[in-house]
């Protein structure tokens, strides 16, 4: 496109407006596809704010507004004398066989670079023998079935096995309050579509998991940061929390704080999104009590996972909420995919069955790996600051100087991906901090500290231009 052709702009944004909720958030939700999807590609120069205000017939706060936003995401790049203009890319612009444009955010995982190590991906990916034997399970079970395989709410089996799983946890929960999603992404999605409207505000903490925030920004809604669970009094129209290994920094909440949390959001009628994506990668040990279980009331949402800890490509999640809930998020799943995929399912119920013995051996290796990965940042980055994880897969790290965003440029032609501090909190604050997994084997997190120590010696701490990166799970 483009950019001095103001038609062509405004044919794109299309009926933008016709949603519900602020038009600025609309506005920006429309710009943020138009850029993920490549139609506005990086350097593209958008129109001033009074222009494109007064071609759309509103207001320019209405413009400045949304600009501010994609700024905020990283989207957009706005300079006083310069205008506004889509942000620079970390890798190229890349398009599928059929033409259609490639999301620049699924740039690392639809089109990995080679000979680049990807800390943006923190996600186990050596299955364990006992997935293969679950699998070999599953396929007896399903020899000589007769059934369509189509269950929205998900496979009886499993809905059983988490039912039994969070009874077990002091949750008394039945096969009714269970979802099974297609991972935590997808639980975090419908949630959003069922829960959400343009305009609602979300209070989530900071920093915290990067792939609920686009969620809830793709919804046009409002998200700010949780200073701390006092501030669910706001009444907000959804919470979101991860109390125990917090993707990125691998912190545990506290019993007293996530009972005050839990009270909060029942006394004040608000949602709460539990995310135990990685609550069973605790090192203790010991797998703290989900937030249900401080407050039994309808208030409270778990989601859950296989993917952090058996294998990425398990893609099998769920969500655990109050039977209601669970039958209006199972009609809206029936209209986009009619259900998961089955097998997997039934041998995430055999894993289920043998969970201590795969997380006591999935904990022990990130227990040494992460020892491993700090040595190795003490020994040749003394410079940098972090705090040792309490669990989950993931670090949190501060530079002493420059932005990570700018670093990352340098990281990259060193042969390492790192996902910057900024793409974590919800005002895009952090900006000298960024995320570092534990996941490769003790020689790669080696070479990957010793590639980041070349990095650092040859960046300059120089400002730099705002760039979008890849997705980050």
């Amino acid at each position: 496109m483009n950019g001095a052709n103001l038609v062509d702009l405004v044919d794109a944004l299309g009926r933008w407006a016709s949603g519900r909720g602020p038009l600025y958030l609309l506005l920006a939700a429309r710009l943020r596809a138009l850029i993920d999807d490549g139609v506005l590609p990086p350097g593209e120069q958008l129109p001033p704010d009074r222009v494109l205000a007064r071609r759309l017939a509103v207001g320019r706060g209405t413009v400045v507004a949304a600009y501010d936003l994609l700024q905020q995401e990283g989207r957009v790049l706005r300079r006083q004398g310069s205008g506004t203009r889509v942000a620079a890319l970390d890798l190229p612009a890349t398009r599928t066989a059929d033409g259609v444009p490639a999301n620049p955010l699924l740039q690392h995982i639809l089109h990995p670079p080679d000979g680049v190590q990807l800390l943006t991906c923190a996600a186990p990916d050596d299955p364990p023998d006992a997935m293969f034997e679950a699998y070999a399970e599953a396929g007896a079970r399903l020899y000589g079935t007769f059934d369509l395989g189509y269950q929205p709410a998900g496979a009886p089996a499993l809905r059983a096995a988490l039912a039994a799983y969070y009874t077990g946890r002091g949750v008394p929960t039945s096969p009714e309050e269970i979802i099974v999603t297609t991972g935590a992404q997808q639980a975090l999605t419908l949630l959003t579509g069922l829960l959400l409207a343009p305009g609602d505000t979300v209070m989530a903490e900071t920093p915290t998991y990067p792939g609920a925030l686009e969620v809830f920004r793709h919804a046009a809604a409002v998200v700010k940061p949780a200073e701390s669970i006092e501030d669910v009094r706001g009444r907000p129209a959804l919470a979101y929390f991860v109390p125990t290994a917090r993707n990125p920094d691998g912190a545990i909440m506290d019993n007293p704080s996530r009972r005050r949390l839990a009270a909060l959001a029942a006394a004040h009628d608000v949602p709460l999104i539990d995310d135990e994506v990685c609550a069973e990668l605790c090192f203790s040990g010991e797998t703290p009590p989900p937030l249900a279980w401080f407050g039994r009331g309808e208030q409270v949402i778990t989601i859950g996972s296989m993917s952090k800890l058996v294998w990425g490509g398990l893609r099998v999640g769920w969500i655990r909420a109050a039977a209601p809930l669970v039958s209006r998020l199972a009609r809206l799943r029936a209209v986009h995919d009619l259900g998961g995929e089955v097998f997997s399912q039934l041998a995430a119920a055999a894993l289920l069955r043998r969970l201590e013995e795969v997380r006591a051996a999935r904990v022990r290796t990130l227990r040494e790996r992460h020892d491993h990965l700090c040595a190795e940042l003490r020994a040749r980055l003394p410079s940098w600051s972090f705090e040792p994880a309490l669990g989950g897969q993931t670090i949190w790290v501060r530079v002493p100087r420059g932005d990570v965003d700018s670093f990352s440029q340098v990281a990259l032609r060193h042969g390492v991906a790192v996902p910057p501090g900024r793409s974590f909190d919800p005002l895009g604050g952090h900006a000298d901090r960024m995320r570092l997994h534990f996941l490769f084997r003790p020689d790669e997190l080696s070479r990957a500290v010793n590639n980041l120590a070349a990095a650092w010696a040859s960046y300059d701490g120089a400002d730099r231009a705002v760039s979008r990166h890849p997705l980050i799970v």
